[in-house]
């Protein structure tokens, strides 16, 4: 994903966008690992094999990073929860679209391999000085509206008894939340899946059938 406030940004497929996409995603790991103030330079270059100067070849400074991480992962957010929402063109009922929302939430945005993205904007977004943050609450908006038409229709169906942008800034902190307690493989035996989680999010949060 090219941005204009990005120098030196290389044709697609060329190499040295290949090079900038694998630095995202390092970059992404620390920042989630050691948050953005933890995270030198030098860790950086080194994730990647670069000398140190290198990653501002592609990046001015460490908080262009931070921003490049954070549309990264909402624009892969973006394209998943457009996936989801498509399957309603085949008649898919709002309750089901809305467990598929909340599992993809849990999967591929927040817990699966490599989704180390959006956990870095919930830990460091105070850290993006506000020039940054425009291109990124636009993304972060355009996703959002894909959550509440779903549940502005269930609300319309009696699903939903709370108001639906509430509900939805809610259902989102919760999950969000996830980040900072849900471990995919838990020192113990005993562990909730992806699955079940999202099921019982579900239920949570939806009214039986009236």
């Amino acid at each position: 994903m090219a941005a204009t406030h990005l120098r030196n940004t290389p044709a697609s497929g060329a190499p040295d966008n290949n090079r900038r996409a694998d630095l995202v995603r390092a970059v992404a790991q620390l920042f989630r690992e050691k948050g953005f103030a933890g995270t030198t330079i030098r860790d950086v270059a080194s994730a990647v094999g670069m000398r140190s100067g290198s990653p501002f070849y592609h990046f001015t400074n460490k908080h262009e990073l931070l921003m490049a991480v954070m549309e990264e992962g909402l624009q892969l957010g973006l394209e998943r929860t457009r996936a989801v929402a498509v399957v309603d063109a085949k008649g898919l009922a709002p309750t089901e679209r809305f467990r598929r929302l909340v599992r993809t939430h849990y999967g591929s945005i927040l817990h699966d391999a490599g989704s180390d993205f959006i956990p870095v904007m919930l830990y460091d977004w105070r850290s993006l000085p506000v020039r940054y943050k425009r291109r990124t609450i636009e993304l972060k908006d355009r996703y959002d509206a894909i959550w509440q038409a779903t549940l502005d229709e269930l609300h319309r169906e009696g699903r939903l008894a709370a108001d639906a942008r509430l509900a939805r800034l809610m259902i989102l902190g919760a999950i969000n939340f996830s980040a900072t307690w849900y471990r995919s493989k838990p020192r113990t035996a005993r562990r909730v899946d992806l699955d079940a989680l999202a099921d019982e999010t579900v239920a949570l949060v939806l009214q039986r059938d009236a």
